[in-house]
């Protein structure tokens, strides 16, 4: 019989080598409770942010028809198969970019997760009658989560872009950890792969070498691995398996990626969109491994002068936004509609992952957010939000948000957004961003 003493000798070995032992986390862990006798512990709450840019349009965005009896348009319609998961709404308005007049995109891509106005500062944007601007003047909502739910992981959120522009303004950064601190999303998936799965003493290069010589972080743990397999109920190893086969292809799809170990380009081409999937899938199996519990993958930036060739859409969607042609319309819908699918594989990639009687997206709050409603018009009224999955209660394990719906909400701030989502993850207030404009959490999009 396996002593104590044995099995905690046994967990530390699998643990040996940083990599490795992040991959294999949740499993040492269930050893560590005592095997698959062992009462299951609490299953972790995430919060998940996407961002696509330069507004949509509305009259293919919002749903036909409210509550359960709603149909999606074109844009959303990707959506489709997970429709029981997804929470739309329509009528939010941003509105604390109001209080102080700044370009459009300064504010909105500033107030998008913070509710909050833009510090003083010396960038003017395209509006010559607006006072020039810095970074936003509050923490965002991701990263107040981050405060509840993420100091007892390895990271404490984990920040993501395909494509974002590397310069550190306020147009590129949407994620803060207080006011005026942005953090900056990483672009590159080898670089976000090792910073959740590395070794923290390796840098980027050693690992870009070893992928490119097909050496896979498990590899250098195979005895561990072979003999916790072994240890692990019949489901758990199902599970390992699954989780494993996951890492060799986001290791395969990476080996590809990074080719003869040069810096990737990420200037426009039809291998973002292979960046953002890997992006979604390392933000998947971090949560799977508990490494991190908040995550955000921004596609591009505010105002992002950029073509999407990949689905034949040769204009910069930022031109493309100011144009009210039925041309241009029809391909700012086939770009949002894009978009869709990528919160869309977001969705499904959580679900594939077990948690408990359910998966990761019975756990995960998924929020999708832009910087405007419409890039014509340069408005914050109306925003195209929405969001997906959901956390149970901490009353009785019961779905917190009431998903498969879509609800008017007749201009209410969308202060009042984030103090629903806050309370949801246990943080008691009724104030988020500005105070002004906070009336409460949100009582329609829960749950009874």
């Amino acid at each position: 019989m396996t002593t104590f003493s044995s099995r905690r000798r046994f967990i530390r070995q699998a643990a040996l080598g940083a990599a490795a032992g992040t991959v294999l986390a949740p499993f040492v862990k269930q050893l560590e409770r005592g095997g698959a006798q062992a009462q299951p512990a609490e299953i972790p709450k995430r919060f998940l942010v996407m961002f696509s840019p330069n507004g949509t349009i509305p009259s293919q965005w919002t749903p036909s028809g409210t509550g359960t009896e709603f149909t999606f348009r074109r844009i959303l319609a990707p959506l489709e198969p997970h429709r029981a998961r997804v929470l739309v709404t329509s009528g939010l308005n941003m509105s604390s970019t109001l209080i102080i007049n700044h370009d459009a995109h300064q504010a909105g891509m500033g107030h998008a997760l913070t509710a909050i106005p833009l510090l003083p500062g010396d960038t003017q944007g395209g509006c010559e009658t607006c006072p020039p601007s810095s970074w936003a003047g509050g923490p965002s909502v991701d990263q107040v989560i981050a405060d509840r739910i993420g100091t007892t992981t390895k990271l404490r959120s984990l920040e993501l872009g395909v494509g974002v522009d590397g310069r550190a303004r306020i147009y590129t950064r949407m994620c803060y950890r207080a006011a005026g601190q942005p953090l900056p999303p990483m672009n590159s998936p080898v670089d976000a792969y090792v910073r959740v799965f590395g070794d923290p003493n390796a840098d980027a290069d050693a690992v870009r070498n070893r992928l490119a010589r097909r050496q896979s972080l498990l590899d250098h743990q195979l005895e561990s691995l072979d003999a916790l397999q072994r240890r692990l109920s019949a489901v758990d190893r199902e599970r390992l398996e699954v989780h494993t086969e996951a890492v060799r292809d986001l290791e395969r799809r990476l080996e590809a990626y990074t080719g003869t170990c040069n810096p990737p380009d990420l200037r426009p081409t039809p291998d973002i969109p292979s960046i953002g999937r890997m992006h979604a899938d390392i933000l998947a199996m971090a949560f799977a491994c508990d490494l991190t519990r908040v995550g955000s993958i921004q596609w591009y930036h505010s105002g992002a002068y950029v073509p999407l060739p990949w689905i034949g859409v040769g204009e910069r969607h930022h031109d493309l936004a100011h144009d009210t042609s039925p041309g241009s319309i029809e391909k700012l819908v086939r770009i949002n509609t894009w978009y869709a699918e990528q919160f869309a594989y977001l969705i499904a990639r959580l679900e594939s992952v077990p948690q408990g009687t359910g998966t990761l997206a019975d756990h995960t709050v998924l929020f999708w957010s832009n910087e405007l409603s419409r890039g014509d018009l340069h408005i914050h009224t109306g925003m195209p939000f929405l969001m997906a999955g959901n956390i149970p209660r901490a009353s009785d394990g019961q779905p917190t948000f009431a998903t498969g719906r879509h609800v008017p909400l007749g201009g209410r701030a969308h202060n009042d957004l984030f103090i629903t989502f806050l309370q949801a993850y246990g943080i008691e207030t009724n104030v988020f961003g500005s105070r002004q404009l906070c009336s409460g959490p949100i009582t329609q999009l829960l749950a009874a």
